[in-house]
């Protein structure tokens, strides 16, 4: 459709007469606007197209690849034997796992030795739910030595597995990516640095191995840079989401050294704000510098028995290998004296590479955003496309979508849950797919809606000044609150404006304003959309508003684009004007429908079936002393099998505190014929009001883990040590003043050294111990095959609890 012939739309801008409409006060106004929409609509798929085709993971090469490269060919024959079956830490399945990794690093030439040791040292990761928390641990290490070593690179990867699952993903891909990596680097040149390979125990329970390792081994003395490789899902690409501080140089390294760099400051600064931990966090503890990698897309099967390596993307895994041997390879190479910039690097993905730059430029360029769309607002009003009581108006206005968009996703996945309660235990629906495009589709509906409901009485262009001045905004808070993620929104808002003025300043007919505002709508795209779809895995469909919420920021920034589908609506009356009207809510209509059909769709094809079992989480604990004995879950909404076990809520912290605090559901359960730990004293001494017990606490059958309380009703522990080691006393509230938690004890027990002020005649202690799999047990009734385990480390637990009086 052409535009009326006016002084605003022909020649060099200028103010225009009051009777043009605000409808036809755009930012463009190109005589032919289909024709405009469609070249700028294909431009943006285009940029879009590439930056989320730059997020695929690389083919998987195979076994007979070049010695120099990574495989992921060969590294799944690692992964098969690591994920054969479940290998918590300490379990004899982990000791073959251990052998395997033993023998591949032996037979590449490597110095390899296993670090025995109890962990961690005193005051490391202490304050578990059931108390201080330790293990025994029994971490790889093997070191490819350098030729002029300035320092030393770690590769880390944790080659125990959760109780309830194999491991497939979660890490034998971080394992066996590690032992082809060692290969990798053994065929070629040695690398200038040391490189040391450290695949470590008992992570699953408490980091421990990895604590162990940072903070007493020799080869961890001096420091160095870590190279942490973990999994959190079965496929996707491999985002390095975590850095030390100060991380310029380390970016830098990553950036021009990793074949798919994929990573976000963003993502580093959300990380270190949340209290999840890996590997990654002892070490950073012991003032290490380094990077902290991982998969995540397919969370559904995260420490679930489904998490097998039939279930691993060997694309992820290639991506990880390539990573890792590329990255180590340029640590090897440079002088590792000094990796601490100062600063930490603003940095995210790009087709061909990563973007990044300082972070302190953070702070200007957020300034530089509002200044520049401080000055397109002036420009606008000047050249009379807005007043200024319009300009307020649309800022006002945009406020609307940026709320409505993530709480309309957050009640789309409440009546999703609603419908299918199930979801409420999984990271990630089985099938995902589906819902995320309802929630884009539902952002665009709203998106689209209020600017149908708002553009004829505000014009586009106060709209657009609207939305722009709002991503400033945000650019200008977030650089307080969360400087690596400023660049979000403070890009697409300084490009933004820039386009603005750019089309401002042309010739309005011409194709020039269309180049310019589709241009800035590029940057937008190229930094939020890619970030869109790595937000719907990280978060989860539990938190897809998030993702909506950058939806619409992408929207905001692509306004004059967006403004291009409606019909140009100046000077239009009676059935024209309505004509035009209804024609404008075409898009949030369409957007609408496929908003409720792919929901629906996804709740269609996502069922819970054998191979996508819907999950369930149940428990089992016995009073040994009084043969009690109780079902217990944490499923807020029980499933109806595990509603079969449990019925009302009931604390059981009293009766077992190595369980944590807080209500479980619970029902009753017959008395299984099992025993409780054995508690020996090996010594009891009183001297000046202190009485000193040396105990062993010894399982009695095959435990995950053994834990011991100390009544504070009847003494006061003042000082303790297991295994001859120092542990932190810190009280904790209730009935049981002191805990202690023992992950894979060995068959010959812990031994225990308590110094207490006694209060009562007797010291009542409390030992538990915990094993795994319930099918043994009276009154349980195996899973149907459409119902699974939920991925949790109290999953199928077995708890066996005895009071002792000493």
């Amino acid at each position: 459709m052409g535009a009326p012939t006016t002084p605003a739309t022909t020649g060099t801008p200028s103010r225009p007469t009051r009777g043009v409409p605000p409808a036809n006060r755009a930012l463009t106004r190109p005589r032919r606007r289909l024709l405009a929409a469609a070249a700028a609509l294909v431009a943006l798929a285009a940029v879009g197209a590439g930056s989320l085709l730059d997020l695929r993971t690389p083919a998987p090469k195979p076994a007979d690849a070049p010695a120099g490269e990574f495989s992921a060919g060969r590294a799944y024959e690692d992964v098969q034997v690591i994920a054969a079956r479940t290998h918590v830490a300490g379990s004899p399945a982990n000791d073959q796992v251990r052998a395997h990794i033993e023998q591949q690093l032996r037979g590449l030439g490597l110095e390899t030795e296993v670090q025995d040791t109890v962990a961690p040292e005193a005051g490391q990761l202490s304050g578990a739910a059931g108390g201080a928390t330790m293990a025994r641990v029994r971490n790889v290490v093997a070191r490819l030595p350098g030729t002029a070593s300035t320092g030393r690179i770690f590769l880390v990867a944790h080659y125990d597995s959760v109780q309830t699952g194999p491991g497939g993903n979660d890490d034998a891909a971080g394992t066996s990516a590690i032992l082809e990596v060692a290969r990798a680097l053994t065929t070629g040149p040695r690398p200038r640095n040391d490189i040391v390979f450290v695949l470590t125990d008992a992570e699953e329970a408490c980091l421990c191995g990895a604590s162990a390792f940072a903070a007493s081994h020799p080869l961890a003395a001096d420091g160095g840079v870590v190279l942490n490789l973990e999994a959190r899902g079965s496929t996707g690409p491999v985002i390095m989401f975590e850095t030390s501080k100060n991380n310029a140089k380390l970016v830098d390294v990553f950036g021009r050294a990793a074949p798919h760099p994929v990573g976000t400051s963003f993502a580093v600064e959300i990380y270190r704000a949340l209290p999840n931990d890996t590997d990654f966090t002892a070490f950073l503890d012991q003032k290490f510098v380094g990077l902290n990698s991982a998969y995540i897309d397919g969370g559904a099967i995260y420490h679930t028995p489904l998490d097998t390596p039939a279930a691993m993307d060997r694309g992820s895994l290639q991506q990880h290998g390539d990573n890792a041997l590329g990255v180590a390879r340029e640590f090897g190479a440079v002088d590792l004296t000094d990796l601490r910039s100062g600063h930490d690097a603003t940095y995210f993905p790009v087709p061909g590479g990563l973007v990044r730059y300082p972070g302190w430029l953070t702070v200007p360029l957020a300034l530089l955003a509002v200044a520049a769309v401080v000055a397109l607002g002036w420009l606008t009003r000047r050249q009379g496309r807005a007043s200024t009581g319009r300009l307020a108006a649309g800022f006002g206005l945009a406020l609307v979508p940026i709320v409505a968009a993530p709480v309309a996703a957050q009640l789309l996945w409440l009546a999703i849950t609603t419908i299918r309660p199930g979801y409420a235990e999984l990271l990630d629906p089985y099938r995902p797919v589906w819902y995320r495009l309802a929630v884009l589709a539902l952002a665009a509906a709203i998106l689209f809606t209020w600017y149908a409901l708002t553009r004829r009485r505000i014009g586009p262009a106060a709209l657009a000044v609207g939305g722009l001045a709002w991503l400033a905004l945000l650019g200008v808070l977030l650089t307080v609150a969360v400087p690596g993620g400023a660049y979000l929104t403070t890009l697409p808002a300084l490009a933004g404006a820039l386009g603005g003025l750019v089309a401002l300043r042309t010739r309005q007919t011409g194709p020039w304003p269309v180049v310019a505002v589709t241009a800035a709508a590029a940057v937008g795209v190229l930094i939020l959309l890619p970030t869109v779809v790595l937000l719907f895995p990280a978060l989860g469909m539990g938190m897809g508003g998030v993702a909506a919420l950058v939806a619409v920021l992408l929207g905001l920034t692509a306004l004059p684009v967006v403004d291009l589908l409606h019909p140009q609506a100046g000077g239009q009356r009676g059935l024209l004007a309505l004509r035009a009207r209804r024609l404008g809510v075409l898009p949030a209509g369409a957007a609408a429908v496929a908003a409720v059909v792919l929901a629906g769709v996804g709740l269609a094809v996502d069922r819970f079936d054998a191979a996508h079992p819907a999950p369930t989480h149940l428990m089992y604990a016995m009073d040994a002393g009084t043969g009690q004995a109780r079902w217990l879950s944490h499923e807020s909404d029980p499933q109806p099998w595990t509603d079969g076990y449990v019925d009302g809520m009931a604390d059981v912290g009293d009766d077992f505190p190595g369980l944590g605090d807080g209500e479980l559901r619970a029902g009753p359960a017959q008395a299984a014929n099992l025993p409780a730990p054995k508690l020996d004293v090996l010594g009891d001494a009183t001297a000046g009001g202190e009485r000193t017990l040396r105990l062993r606490l010894t399982p009695q059958r095959a435990a995950r883990l053994a834990t011991l309380h100390v009544d504070t009703s009847t003494a006061t522990v003042l000082r303790a040590e297991v295994a001859g080691r120092s542990v932190p006393v810190e009280p904790r509230e209730g009935k049981w003043g002191f805990g202690l938690v023992f992950h894979a004890p060995p068959a010959e027990g812990i031994e225990v050294t308590l110094t207490v002020r006694p209060t009562a005649a007797q010291v009542a202690l409390r030992a538990m111990d915990a094993s795994d799999g319930l099918e043994a047990l009276p009154g349980f009734q195996a899973r149907p095959p459409a119902v699974g385990v939920v991925g949790s480390h109290s999953s199928e637990m077995l708890a066996v609890a005895r009071t002792y009086p000493i």
